[in-house]
């Protein structure tokens, strides 16, 4: 007897920014082994579904991505239906890869459902695009969690070219900018950080990418950095921008 996996996006946090297919994978799970930033109200739509965290956090004891894999194949063998419910999309930084590969290995029947990157919903909700006309024609997004990850991605990166997005990045956020200001990126280029995005503890800070290190922003947060000449068009949008789901607008640093 075996079941069926989902490796599912849930988007940034909003629940309402899950798709059509999430949802009803969800409604029809066995099983949901979720992240750890997963929204509550989003786990509410698995209502006949056993669910287990299985998040990882930086500094935190966690679930070993081997013991993940075990557990979505020992489900799927009992013919379950199984959701891994995954922050943002499940293939973007988001080890959605690894998973699949075992899955794969091991004979289950899977599908994946994207979901919304906070690659790019993260700087939107903040007003901010990582492409807009005569600004930036492209975007790069790296992990900050190591400089073993983002150093060479970095330095091939010839500074101002385009837009850098850093998701996992709030611990080493000084480390990135004194990087890429030896790298030969302006002091002066603009930067932001989205903290907690399309949640109700949502906040965006705008600055300089010599400022990063002293942004006011509580590091124990999920963020996302964004840096690149289309912070200015956020700077721009802030005054008029609606908040998502109740949440403080911009702080921009003077």
């Amino acid at each position: 007897m075996s079941g069926f996996v989902s490796l599912v996006g849930a988007g940034p946090g909003d629940p309402e920014l899950l798709t059509l297919r999430a949802a009803r994978k969800l409604r029809e799970a066995d099983v949901v082994f979720y992240d750890a930033l997963v929204s509550r109200d989003a786990l509410e739509l698995a209502s006949r579904a056993h669910c287990f965290p299985v998040g990882k956090r930086a500094g935190r004891l966690s679930v070993s991505q081997g013991a993940i894999n075990r557990l979505m194949v020992r489900a799927a063998r009992r013919g379950k239906r199984v959701v891994r419910l995954k922050c943002g999309d499940p293939f973007v930084l988001g080890r959605g890869g690894e998973e699949a590969l075992a899955l794969a290995a091991a004979g289950i029947p899977f599908d994946v459902v994207p979901g919304l990157t906070t690659a790019v919903t993260a700087p939107a909700l903040s007003g901010i695009p990582v492409t807009h006309r005569g600004l930036a024609s492209g975007f790069t997004v790296v992990s900050g969690h190591a400089e073993a990850a983002y150093g060479p991605v970095l330095e091939a990166i010839a500074p101002g070219s385009i837009t850098l997005v850093v998701l996992m990045g709030l611990g080493s956020r000084e480390a990135i900018a004194r990087l890429l200001i030896a790298r030969g990126w302006a002091a002066s280029t603009p930067a932001a950080i989205c903290v907690s995005a399309a949640t109700p503890r949502a906040q965006s800070w705008i600055g300089t990418v010599d400022a990063l290190g002293t942004a006011p922003i509580d590091d124990d947060e999920p963020g996302t950095i964004v840096i690149g000449a289309v912070v200015s068009v956020g700077a721009v949008l802030a005054a008029e921008l609606v908040p998502h789901t109740g949440a403080p607008g911009v702080t921009q640093a003077v």
